[in-house]
């Protein structure tokens, strides 16, 4: 288990953002531009025992790399997440049940019934451009562009956004960096992770 510790802002622009523009001020360095194709898929049970439980259930490829992942729904303040999480690599994109069983997900796993119920409920599919930021203290900040779409079978909503996700040292680096951006870039803070634009969408 790992703590993510995140700050989301969503894109107020039709425009795409142009990452290689942004000037940094002294004390920060970015590394090169990397380009990633991300297709999640997001599990739940008829009756959206995990949401209730407040987890999430992924399974991800990101180019060749499929990935399952747990989080709890953790704590937003001011676009600040903070969420416990549980990230194993697969072979495949079949679970690895020994893995989701030292997660939250074992009291589905122990109930046939339920855990036989698991479905694909929404989809997310985009592209990240990643770039990551080392500060003078040692300090790093990956920062992720996503531009794209989640979906259901029925409805989908526009991804447009930007995370900073803190990969060591000092938290507050990640205000840091966000204000600055802000200034810079048309984009304002969120409390809405994609997981929960999905179950938006099945709510409508």
């Amino acid at each position: 288990m790992s703590l993510e510790q995140e700050i989301k802002l969503i894109v107020n622009s039709e425009d795409k953002l142009d990452l290689s523009a942004i000037t940094w001020p002294d004390g920060v360095k970015a590394g090169a531009i990397k380009t990633i194709s991300l297709l999640s898929a997001y599990y739940d049970t008829p009756e959206l025992d995990l949401s209730k439980g407040r987890l999430g259930l992924r399974l991800r490829r990101s180019n060749q790399q499929w990935m399952q992942t747990v989080k709890t729904s953790g704590r937003v303040v001011d676009g600040f997440h903070q969420r416990d999480e549980w990230e194993h690599p697969l072979e495949s994109d079949q679970w690895d049940l020994d893995k989701l069983y030292e997660t939250p997900v074992r009291e589905l796993i122990d109930n046939p019934t339920v855990w036989d119920s698991i479905s694909t409920i929404f989809t997310t599919d985009f592209i990240r451009q990643a770039v990551l930021l080392s500060m003078e203290d040692g300090s790093q900040i990956e920062l992720a562009y996503d531009y794209g779409k989640v979906f259901t079978s029925e409805a989908h909503s526009r991804i447009h956004e930007v995370e900073l996700e803190l990969i060591s040292g000092d938290v507050e680096h990640l205000k840091l960096v966000a204000t600055y951006l802000e200034k810079k870039l048309p984009i304002s803070l969120s409390n809405i992770s994609k997981a929960q634009m999905g179950y938006e969408l099945l709510n409508n």
